[in-house]
């Protein structure tokens, strides 16, 4: 990482931000409103394989909309390119990621695998003989990334399940229009189940080392997905994973990345290192603030942004 010290440089973030307190706690989904607005943690794991965390990184939360490249990335694994695309698009959208209306006027194919319309058609991709082994699949996938193994939480599961109806409002207009299959219940209770996957901060740097390796986890050595994909997944990261914030994300951070509304916020520097962070007190966007402003932080002080000639990390 060039003069700068690593691990100095995240104990300043974590000193600079843990205390700002702005920003509300989620309450659509009620589980997540229980969530202490005081737990904050920040971890980064290099190729070499060795992580740095500051603050409470093995606490556990879920892990909402991270899931989302992961399942759009099992979906080109399983079915190649060419599948994948008559099933979702890649542009960005600025409609909310929940809009029940926004799919593609002529072909009727979501805007992109991060929004619930395309995450949801990608579940749907993930096929097997029963509901089980498809989430067996789905968790195996997870697994690899993160190195060790994950489970579902069921009390934010039974919550995100109870109180999911534009997600059914949704599905039910892609089934209308044979974006996804006929299976819908099976398909929306394997995408709640996804988004309900426990990880902590250190899970979260694993599994975007995973992507920063290329495909292949830095720890475990395991090949977690084909090289050929990464590219495709951190492109749509880049200009679609932070929600409605995903362009000013793009201008002032610069590094592909992806957030969820429990309060993570994954982050890839593609060749050096993946970023994990917590803080559930989010944004307007539905973005967790501190986590913003320690990759802000990071950005600056590394020259992470990817249009940023002066690099630090080159």
């Amino acid at each position: 990482m060039g003069k700068i010290d690593l691990n100095q440089l995240i104990n300043e973030s974590y000193s600079l931000y843990r205390d700002v307190s702005l920003g509300t706690l989620p309450n659509y989904i009620p589980e997540l409103a229980n969530a202490n607005p005081n737990h904050f943690a920040i971890s980064v794991t290099t190729l070499d394989g060795k992580t740095l965390s500051v603050g409470e990184s093995d606490h556990k939360f879920t892990i909402q909309s991270i899931s989302k490249p992961f399942v759009f990335s099992l979906a080109l694994d399983t079915h190649g390119m060419e599948k994948v695309r008559a099933r979702v698009d890649v542009e960005p959208t600025g409609d909310p990621f929940h809009s029940v209306i926004r799919l593609d006027a002529e072909s009727k194919r979501p805007y992109n695998p991060l929004v619930n319309t395309g995450a949801i058609a990608m579940t749907d991709l993930i096929e097997a003989q029963t509901s089980k082994i498809r989430e067996e699949k789905l968790l195996y996938f997870l697994e690899t990334f993160a190195g060790r193994p994950l489970k579902i939480n069921e009390k934010i599961y039974h919550s995100e399940q109870s109180t999911g109806h534009r997600n059914r409002a949704i599905a039910y207009l892609m089934l209308h229009f044979k974006m996804i299959g006929p299976n819908l219940d099976e398909t929306l209770d394997l995408y709640f189940k996804q988004c309900s996957i426990d990880v902590n901060t250190k899970d979260l740097s694993v599994m975007a080392s995973t992507f920063a390796n290329n495909g292949i986890n830095p720890i475990t050595k395991k090949k977690a997905m084909k090289a050929e994909f990464v590219k495709h997944v951190l492109t749509i990261m880049f200009t679609c994973g932070l929600y409605t914030d995903a362009g000013e994300w793009a201008f002032d951070v610069g590094f592909p990345a992806k957030s969820g509304v429990s309060g993570g916020i994954l982050g890839v520097i593609p060749g050096v290192m993946g970023i994990g962070i917590y803080s559930p007190l989010l944004d307007s966007h539905g973005n967790s603030i501190r986590a913003r402003k320690v990759c802000e932080h990071l950005s600056k002080k590394l020259g992470l942004h990817i249009f940023d000639q002066s690099n630090l990390c080159s």
